[in-house]
């Protein structure tokens, strides 16, 4: 009720106190959001309780975004401390809920592909923390081997197991060390059409709170290899020749290569991440994803650049497993 009270103050402050109320679907974060119409401008209310958020890096990077051309909600009015911000709405539709309705994928993925292309050729704000060699490192085995591995193998996993992982991503991941903005969670669910504007701000980008310093390949993949949606590979392709058409200054052999060692990162570590939300958060409707990731995974696994964590899956995780833990197979019927 404190909470409430709160943020009827901070909306009665810059005149929408009177406004209509509409809470939006919540995500797996502290924060949430809803839709405020009556006011003065139609604007989304978000609500980021301290100490568990922080709207300071949202506000730094949405104010980079919009500076780069790109479109960031802009932001109304904030209030840090008690960590309120009204920003403006960009539409009631993402790109994911246009493509389950049936819209042609081409046009939403080639637009986001040029936005990306844009929000990576700027140089990133300072402050960013690294998405690196440790940081993946550490990610993928939060999940792969704290959650995946007991589910699947019954125990923990060894000493030696943990070393060998470990020294097999550092090693698949080290060539690939990019200086550039990565959004991380670059993919249809965080995208808005905004047909009205011009390329490239006719994508509207969202939830870039977590963005860090790292190889652009990352959000290619994240975009090109959804884990909760199949992309046509002709589609994909397209996307990855329009990318390094509007990127000339990329070498295309070294990015694709990097492409891989990501997308097998970040395929192995979201496979593993279904079955924590499952066994921990009580979430089993997760694991329809886990074949979808498993399968993007060998195919990431099929080019050069990736065979130390192959070298490694092949030593101590044999093909037949590389699956959803079958203790957890149930839960997905």
């Amino acid at each position: 009720m404190m909470r409430a009270a709160e943020a009827a103050s901070f909306l009665a402050e810059h005149g929408y106190g009177a406004a209509d109320y509409a809470p939006l679907p919540a995500d797996a974060s502290f924060r949430s959001y809803a839709r405020l119409r009556g006011g003065p401008r139609p604007v989304l209310l978000m609500d980021a309780p301290p100490p568990q958020e922080d709207l300071r890096p949202f506000l730094a990077i949405a104010a980079h975004l919009r500076a780069a051309g790109l479109s960031a909600p802009e932001v109304i009015a904030a209030d840090v401390s008690r960590g309120f911000c009204l920003v403006e709405d960009f539409g009631a539709s993402t790109v994911a809920q246009l493509l389950d309705a049936g819209d042609d994928p081409a046009a939403h993925y080639l637009a986001a592909t040029a936005a990306l292309a844009r929000l990576h050729a700027v140089p990133p704000p300072e402050g960013l923390p690294a998405w690196g060699v440790d940081r993946m490192t550490e990610t993928a085995g939060a999940t792969f081997l704290q959650w995946w591995w007991p589910a699947a193998f019954g125990a923990a996993p060894s000493a030696a197991v943990t070393a060998a992982f470990e020294a097999a991503m550092r090693a698949m991941l080290a060539p690939f060390q990019g200086t550039g903005f990565v959004h991380r969670d670059y993919f249809p669910a965080n995208l808005m059409p905004l047909p009205d504007r011009e390329a490239p701000r006719d994508v509207g980008i969202l939830d870039f709170q977590d963005a860090a310093i790292g190889h652009p390949a990352y959000d290619l993949v994240s975009l090109t290899e959804d884990a909760r949606r199949d992309v046509d590979p002709a589609l994909r392709e397209e996307c990855i020749a329009r990318y390094l058409a509007l990127r000339p200054d990329l070498d295309a052999g070294d990015f694709r290569a990097a492409m891989a060692a990501c997308a097998a990162q970040r395929h192995l570590r979201v496979a593993a991440l279904w079955v924590r939300l499952a066994r921990r958060d009580g979430k089993p409707h997760y694991l329809v994803h886990g074949p979808r990731c498993w399968a993007q995974l060998g195919r990431a696994l099929e080019h050069p650049a990736t065979t130390p964590l192959r070298d490694f899956l092949d030593a101590h995780v044999p093909p037949s497993m590389r699956q959803n833990p079958p203790v957890l197979q149930d839960a997905t019927a």
